[in-house]
């Protein structure tokens, strides 16, 4: 898909089709408007006769129309003017993608990224609008052996600037955009492959095809042997239970200056998560191929930071391993060591992701990072908290915090901060090992990042669960691709620009 950014009067120039907003009560937008002068009050003779009023998602399509250059025109409601902002701006969005897709037009001349939306610029509206619609684009028929969905018509989207100067700042956003959406991409294409396909050598094996095409990425991959003489005891327990081997994946992005300590995002790679010998009830285990979610996260991010050449040092580390039941597998009672040298004593092996992210965790000290942030489909405890909407973040480090929330107001990838109380360290205490894996049904989103907490004493880091996010169940079953948006925008605020 082609974006290009432009300023002009709707109407004057050659299209095969303008987009323009409504809000309610048939309250034309300034584009609207001038498409309407264009047509001699055309749009507000047909928004008379009722055919529209302007309300939240809201379509119509208008062919032909006296006066304009334009084959067709799409008109999308916006709801009460009033209220539109940020929400009703991507929801807009939403629905003229929709609408277009569904369409023959192979151009569009959007003009919804010219309306006020409060505290946002154009910058912020381009970037959402590519986000929407490259989600709108996405498909994935990898596994479809007859017909596959018919790839739509829409080829170029030309965004509206409104003024002159602001025309280079939003072809900047659009490049961001871009290459985020492709990281998103590549997530969701991971996260949507079936756990007998996206095995830990599979996410390996990505990681060098990311290598590959990009000469500012350095890959090294731990295999059990090398894992062993590591002393990585979580990760491996978690993985002996499976005929898939585990694997240690490090990919950086020398972006920056030699000497800048570099940021370093941390990624459960669990690519099947039976729940081991503490075994899952049967309903909705297939969805368990999405736990690695915060693994195909992060390699959408290097992906997208490659892409961009991002001047920033970033290192991406995913601990990737499957969680089956067999007879080598890890007990319910068992003690095991970590790489820190402590020890944890499992009382679920269901409780997996955390053990392999504190060895992760462990082996980042060296790399002596500006920040680490994990991310993990790490508890069900979560989605109770927070439901699908936002992830948690939760950390050592408040200004860290405070980045990552920012990032996701920016993109509407929105994280929520829960407490990280000394007082809930309690709850891991075991009367045989230096802590237990898990701290019992209460405040479970938060005692599974204390017990991460216990490994991250040495840098700044922070800890984001996307359990709720991650993917979508139901009808839209099928990875999001989050939190790369929240992720990428980060990044570019650590660039301070």
């Amino acid at each position: 898909m082609e974006f290009s950014v432009q300023s002009g009067i709707p109407g004057t120039q050659p299209s095969p089709c303008i987009v323009a907003g409504v809000f309610e009560r048939r309250k034309l937008s300034a584009a609207a408007k001038a498409v309407d002068r264009a047509t001699d009050g055309a749009l507000t003779a047909l928004l008379k006769r009722g055919d529209m009023d302007g309300e939240r998602g809201q379509t119509l399509w208008l062919h032909h129309l006296p006066g304009t250059v334009a084959e067709r025109v799409l008109l999308v409601g916006l709801g009460k003017e009033k209220e539109f902002g940020q929400v009703p701006f991507r929801e807009a969005t939403a629905a003229m993608t929709r609408a277009l897709l569904q369409s023959g037009a192979e151009r569009a001349h959007n003009t919804l990224t010219e309306l006020p939306v409060k505290g946002r610029d154009l910058p912020w509206k381009a970037f959402q609008t590519v986000l929407a619609v490259e989600d709108g684009l996405y498909r994935f028929d990898e596994f479809r052996t007859g017909k596959k969905r018919p790839r739509p018509a829409l080829k170029h989207m030309i965004l509206e600037a409104g003024d002159e100067d602001q025309v280079a700042l939003g072809e900047r956003a659009v490049a961001r955009a871009r290459a985020t959406a492709a990281g998103m991409g590549l997530a969701r294409d991971l996260a949507n492959r079936p756990g007998n396909v996206c095995t830990p050598v599979h996410l390996a094996e990505e990681a060098k095809a990311l290598k590959k095409a990009s000469k500012d990425l350095k890959l090294e991959v731990l295999d059990e042997e090398a894992m062993e003489k590591e002393g990585m005891g979580a990760l491996l327990a978690v993985g002996r239970g499976s005929e898939q081997p585990p694997r240690f994946i490090v990919l950086q992005h020398r972006g920056g200056a030699k000497g800048d300590k570099p940021v370093v995002l941390v990624g459960k790679g669990i690519t099947f998560d039976s729940g081991g010998i503490s075994l899952k009830p049967g309903e909705a285990m297939d969805e368990m191929k999405y736990d690695m979610g915060g693994a195909a996260a992060v390699l959408g991010v290097m992906k997208a930071c490659a892409e961009l050449q991002l001047p920033l040092n970033v290192v991406g580390v995913i601990a990737a391993a499957e969680n089956m039941p067999d007879g080598r597998a890890t007990r319910p009672g068992d003690i095991i060591q970590t790489l820190s040298g402590q020890t944890v004593e499992i009382l679920n092996t269901d409780a997996e992701g955390r053990l392999v992210l504190c060895d992760a965790l462990t082996y980042v000290e060296r790399l002596e990072p500006a920040a680490v942030v994990d991310m993990a489909t790490l508890t069900g405890a979560c989605i109770i908290a927070l439901g699908h909407q936002a992830s948690a973040v939760l950390g050592n480090d408040t200004a860290l915090v405070k980045e990552l929330l920012s990032a996701g107001q920016e993109t509407l990838d929105r994280a929520w901060e829960l407490p990280l109380w000394d007082e809930y360290q309690e709850q891991l205490k075991s009367n045989f090992a230096d802590m237990a894996n898990i701290g019992g049904r209460p405040a479970g989103t938060i005692t599974a990042a204390c017990f991460l907490s216990r490994f991250t004493k040495k840098y700044k880091w922070a800890h984001l669960d996307i359990a709720g996010v991650a993917w979508k169940s139901g009808k839209e079953k099928g990875a999001t691709g989050r939190p790369v948006p929240l992720v990428m925008q980060f990044l570019f605020n650590r660039l301070g620009d």
